[in-house]
């Protein structure tokens, strides 16, 4: 069989975390593409040099030539500016737009079958603009931001409790940002409610610290944002893609009607399987999760209306 193309375009740090990530997980060969002479071509030849100690057979190309993600299965899209101290995913909005347009004209030459992940801030207007310029099925166009937040909260909320993260269930949906909704009613340990779990005040506190944990990693990392586990969130979309798994996970999927949302964005729950978004799952939210799940669509609304 032959093994999938996996095109990365931006080698920044989740860039070269998701090329070892697809290596180690052993998802397909991997081209790094970047517009910095040196940098993909750098940390490709690194990685080949990793992939004999732990006995990896994937090739990692890197390149500054856009035409080199000819015919990849999977783009994920990292490419852009990261945030940094003091700035909000929005202000990003503009600078990241034109750069987001450019790479959506070259997956749309050289990769017009592949699915497409977007990475790049602000998350839910890029993945938006990316669907827009590129023309394809919306179902092949999706933004990583609700595995991310959800992992964010199981992570604390796991934390709290002192168990296993495999034993916390949890949704974040809506805008990926500083409005995202920790979805309290579909919490649960092992089955467990949480609020049966976690003291009022306590859950409030985690569910806020979730909703800033990116601000809290750029604030403490001060040259940068996160890398880690934003590129493993998106590994996780790639291998529900390429095998076909069928995984119910949260991400920013083009809603038409579902939530009360038609034509925008947003983190919903959906289905990915060897389809791309195969479908968006509707839950029923309690009533502060709607008029919070709609505050976080209307600042959607607001950074989209800015492209």
């Amino acid at each position: 069989m032959k093994r999938k193309k996996i095109a990365l375009i931006g080698a920044g740090q989740i860039g070269g975390t998701l090329a070892l990530l697809c290596g180690m997980r052993n998802l397909g060969d991997v081209v790094l593409y970047d517009i910095v002479d040196g940098m993909p071509q750098g940390k490709a030849l690194d990685l080949c040099h990793l992939a004999p100690v732990f006995g990896l057979d994937f090739s990692v190309k890197g390149s500054n030539d856009i035409s080199d993600i000819k015919d990849a299965d999977v783009c994920v899209v990292t490419s852009g500016i990261p945030r940094k101290p003091g700035m909000s995913r929005d202000d990003l909005v503009k600078t990241n737009a034109d750069i987001v347009r450019k790479v959506a004209a070259g997956i749309k030459q050289h990769a017009p079958n592949a699915f497409v992940i977007v990475i790049t801030n602000p998350l839910d207007a890029m993945v938006y603009l990316m669907q827009k310029e590129t023309g394809f099925d919306p179902a092949r166009v999706v933004g990583m931001a609700g595995v991310l937040d959800s992992a964010r909260f199981r992570a604390h909320l796991a934390e709290e409790l002192d168990v296993s993260v495999n034993s916390v269930s949890a949704f974040v949906l809506g805008g990926h940002g500083d409005t995202m909704v920790p979805v309290r009613s579909f919490t649960t340990v092992q089955g467990i409610p949480v609020e049966k779990m976690i003291a009022e005040d306590t859950l409030t506190a985690i569910e806020d610290r979730t909703r800033g944990s990116g601000g809290e990693v750029v604030g403490l990392l001060k040259t940068g944002s996160a890398f880690y586990s934003p590129a493993a969130a998106a590994i996780q979309m790639v291998e529900s893609y390429i095998f076909d798994k069928k995984m119910l996970l949260a991400a920013a999927a083009l809603c038409k009607g579902e939530y009360g949302v038609d034509g925008l964005y947003i983190g919903v729950p959906v289905i990915i399987g060897a389809s791309g978004v195969e479908r968006v799952i509707e839950i029923e939210l309690n009533e502060n999760e709607k008029k919070d799940l709609q505050k976080s669509i209307d600042a959607v609304k607001s950074v989209v209306e800015i492209l």
